[in-house]
């Protein structure tokens, strides 16, 4: 069976050779990438299996980066593992936005990022089958189409509202602790901050206008999706 290939996107010396080192020691063949731009052209020509990106890169940054790999045909569906010193809220929410899978903060310890790694690549391998319309009340997402509409009228979502209100829409009725139903709408270990979901939730709410209660907070505990409507 060939080694499953993983490029580091990183223009630390010392940060290369230790996911180098590590991640060949597990089994996997590591790429390594100075870069944004070769980074790009890596991802392009050598078809890895995940990508360890950095945020902070010479040239493109990490951020423009990702935003790149999912407008691409070819690498539109490749996990994204984010790794960066930044740990403020935005730019965490900024780069699951563009797309990515996951989210370390440096410093890090090399045996999370591996089993973050393990998680990405497992879930790339069997992905679990979506419906493509879902419908709830007056609300009807079309993941095809990416779209949400509320009685027949277009409601516009950012990447990340859309993909939460999929995730409780699947599942109604059930409750959502914050880091579960982030992590669940992203189908990886997201890293969470607090009041991420909060501002999310809050934003999704009022764009679906009087339908805005079908979305139920339960003190404590997190949220979820009213089983019963009118």
């Amino acid at each position: 069976m060939s080694r499953q290939t993983i490029l580091v996107i990183d223009d630390d010396k010392d940060i290369q050779k230790l996911l180098q080192y590590n991640l060949e020691k597990e089994g996997f063949q590591a790429l390594v990438a100075k870069t944004g731009e070769e980074g790009l052209e890596m991802a392009r020509t050598k078809s890895p299996s995940l990508v360890v990106l950095d945020l902070m890169l010479p040239g493109i940054d990490g951020l423009e980066v990702c935003r790149l790999l999912r407008a691409e045909r070819t690498t539109r569906t490749l996990p994204v593992l984010m790794l960066t010193a930044k740990g403020s809220e935005t730019d965490q929410v900024v780069g699951l936005e563009l797309g990515a899978n996951d989210y370390i903060t440096k410093p890090f310890s090399v045996k999370v990022l591996v089993a973050r790694v393990r998680n990405l690549l497992r879930r790339a391998e069997t992905p679990e089958p979506e419906t493509p319309v879902l419908k709830h009340g007056d609300i009807t997402l079309d993941r095809e189409r990416m779209s949400v509409t509320v009685k027949g009228k277009q409601v516009q979502l950012t990447k990340l509202e859309f993909r939460i209100l999929a995730f409780l829409m699947e599942h109604p009725g059930k409750v959502f602790s914050r880091d579960r139903l982030l992590s669940g709408a992203w189908e990886g270990e997201a890293f969470v901050v607090d009041r991420t979901v909060d501002v999310h939730i809050k934003s999704i709410r009022q764009k679906l206008g009087k339908s805005r209660d079908v979305i139920e907070t339960v003190r404590g505990s997190g949220y979820r999706l009213a089983e019963d409507v009118e």
